[in-house]
């Protein structure tokens, strides 16, 4: 393994407050794999890309920097496991280095708040520090293969687009996630529409419930005929979609076609690495997950 990296730790505002099970899958398993955290002390909302952004683009700049100069200050890169947060700060960063008296601005802003930024810091997903790292690496990790399982890969909309401010290569079909999700053991499957959106950004699940369940409802009706035994994401927005949905659409139908456990990637890797479902928070889902737990531990 090469040199433990520090990253300032953003939460945002969806894990610390709807899924902390998912927050602490993250600080078990990043340490295990040289990846260090420090809690980023002050942080606000992101603010999120699809909704602050669309009434006041001055407002949700000033906003994202402020986060951002506070990881600066730490002298450490940021990173964050929502793909809204990271879409955020990409894109803000974008802005600012494409477009120098946009900084000037923000700057002018923080002058009254004695906040320095420079913008000399960058924005990452965890996703994207730990396949750094390299699948053949984190097999290495691995002592309880996932062999068997059958795994629906989602990857989320701001994790992949806009292509330009992304690290990863520019393709429609990645393998990026697949391929960390098969280093664990487990099969990534085909299944249609993979790189779909889970239905709840840009506001629609707070705004439109049944269009962004239904939307949802597609997706899983995508991942079960395709035969998965479990949905792995990335983002805690998705991942709330995904747990919340299920059991609406069971609701709405009256019966229990949807029990797909979701879980985040961390919490996959951490069962793949030994890890204890208490220590993943895997006992604390909507969905429940008894069923494959006990398959993946006898």
């Amino acid at each position: 393994m090469t040199e433990a990296q520090t990253y300032s730790f953003f939460l945002g505002c969806v894990m610390p407050n709807r899924f902390p099970n998912v927050e602490k899958s993250i600080r078990e398993v990043l340490p295990r794999l040289g990846i260090e955290l420090e809690d980023l002390e002050g942080a606000s909302c992101c603010p999120a890309p699809g909704v602050i952004r669309s009434f006041s683009e001055p407002t949700w700049l000033a906003l994202a920097s402020r986060n951002l100069a506070l990881a600066e200050k730490a002298g450490h890169d940021l990173i964050t496991g929502c793909n809204g947060c990271y879409g955020t700060f990409k894109e803000a960063l974008a802005t600012l280095h494409e477009n120098p008296e946009r900084l000037t601005e923000v700057q002018k802003v923080f002058k009254g708040l004695g906040i320095k930024f420079t913008g000399n810091v960058d924005a990452k997903h965890l996703i994207e520090v730990i396949y750094a790292l390299g699948p053949e690496e984190i097999k290495k990790r691995v002592t309880r293969p996932l062999t068997g399982l059958r795994v629906a890969v989602h990857y989320g909309c701001h994790l992949l687009k806009p292509s330009k401010n992304r690290p990863w290569k520019k393709t429609e079909r990645h393998t990026f996630l697949d391929e960390l999700v098969e280093a664990t053991g487990a099969e990534s499957i085909r299944y249609r529409d993979k790189y779909m959106c889970c239905g709840a950004g840009g506001g629609v699940r707070g705004s439109n419930v049944p269009v962004s369940i239904d939307i949802a409802r597609e997706k899983l009706d995508n991942m079960l005929e395709a035969g998965a035994d479990v949905l792995v994401d990335v983002c805690s927005f998705c991942h709330l979609q995904f747990e919340v949905s299920q059991p609406q659409l069971n609701k709405e139908l009256g019966e229990n076609r949807y029990q797909l456990p979701v879980m985040y990637y961390t919490q996959l890797l951490g069962l793949a690495m030994g890890l204890e479902p208490d220590q993943l928070g895997l006992n604390k889902h909507v969905v429940s997950t008894k069923a494959l737990l006990d398959r993946i531990l006898g």
